[in-house]
């Protein structure tokens, strides 16, 4: 299995999907939400789009299994599986607010080897495989040569169900909002990976993350010459809940703040 042969073909069931969610939020209703639990929402758009996709990648790599949002399927592949959101920032979605994405990525024995995302609203699509560059619509990218927090704009997302550490959080934003030209929320940690990528952001951290939503940004990420730990600055970000991307020149300076605000408070 070549990824350069078959990442054309991811592309287009992203696109596809995402074509269904665009048309879709013309007409949705709010009596179509339902919530998965505090603060956690979710409608018919996501669980059709993830069918969709699946159906879609089933005839690219049929022998491979699937880890999804929205548990369409449990099919687990021996050696391939598929990681996949079918709309990241579904509660953008549901108040009709920028930004949301499609998010598809391909896990070899567990190696993350290709990503892709799709940002809807502004029809980009960003995408990277192991040993490539990381492409936005056709066109290389490459991570921001910030060279300090100082200089940089840092993304970061906002707990929503479970506010165990907020306290520690806040303390964290507090402080890195006195150091860099400013933190943004965007509301889907897959598209704050791939402007991190792109260039837009020089750093992403975030907490209470599921694979799906960073599986295939953590790709574009690192092919783009970025790097991604988690908050210990350690390599398992998959897993971890937590994930911190940055340019690879900021990265000494945000596990610092992150040590003394979040860790160290956490941790006690």
């Amino acid at each position: 299995m070549q990824l350069n042969q078959i990442i054309g073909q991811v592309i287009d069931v992203a696109k596809q999907a995402g074509q269904f969610i665009r048309h879709e939020r013309i007409t949705f209703a709010a009596d179509k939400i339902e919530y998965k639990g505090l603060n956690d929402l979710v409608s018919y758009v996501d669980k059709t789009a993830e069918q969709k996709i699946v159906a879609g990648l089933e005839l690219i790599l049929p022998e491979a299994g699937f880890i999804t949002e929205e548990k369409t399927s449990t099919k687990i592949g021996e050696r391939y599986n598929w990681i996949i959101d079918p709309l990241d920032g579904t509660t953008n979605f549901i108040h009709g607010l920028p930004a949301y994405s499609v998010s598809i990525a391909l896990q070899d024995k567990g190696e993350l080897v290709l990503g892709v995302v799709y940002e809807i609203n502004r029809d980009e699509c960003f995408y990277a495989h192991k040993d490539a560059p990381a492409y936005l619509n056709g066109s290389e990218i490459k991570v921001s040569n910030a060279p300090k927090l100082a200089d940089s704009l840092v993304a970061t997302g906002f707990p929503y169900y479970d506010f165990s550490y907020q306290e520690a959080y806040i303390k964290l934003f507090t402080q890195l909002m006195r150091n860099c030209h400013g933190l943004r929320r965007i509301g889907s940690a897959a598209v704050d990976l791939a402007y991190t990528a792109a260039g837009r952001f020089e750093a992403f951290y975030e907490y209470n993350l599921n694979p799906w939503d960073i599986a295939a940004g953590i790709v574009i990420v690192q092919q783009a010459g970025g790097e991604v730990v988690n908050f210990k600055g350690g390599p398992e970000v998959l897993r971890s809940r937590e994930l911190l991307a940055t340019n690879g020149k900021i990265t000494g300076e945000m596990l610092e703040y992150i040590g003394k605000y979040f860790t160290a408070n956490v941790n006690k």
